[in-house]
């Protein structure tokens, strides 16, 4: 048997339970007390959180920086890293 270490608890004003929900998947052994979590859950964790890294990727776009005429690599930063003039994607 395992304890849920951070669940939230739903109960009346009577304090009589009604509901519990489990906001991390981290559990501790009864018998030893060993933490314990789901192996069944990591795989749809791992892909969850490639596709949170490839979302959050910054796009790099090569353009033609019009002042410079050099062929830049832009990120987030949107400007020319050469001599400093703003641009655009477009």
């Amino acid at each position: 048997m395992f304890r849920a270490l951070f669940a939230e608890v739903e109960v009346d004003a009577a304090g009589v339970y009604q509901d519990h929900r489990v906001t991390q998947a981290n559990y501790v052994c009864l018998n030893c007390g060993a933490p314990a979590l789901d192996l069944a859950a990591v795989p749809a964790d791992l892909e969850a959180q490639a596709q949170e890294d490839e979302s959050s990727a910054p796009a790099i776009t090569d353009v033609l920086c019009p002042v410079c005429e050099t062929m830049v690599q832009l990120d987030e930063n949107m400007e020319c890293p050469n001599c400093g003039s703003p641009l655009e994607i477009s």
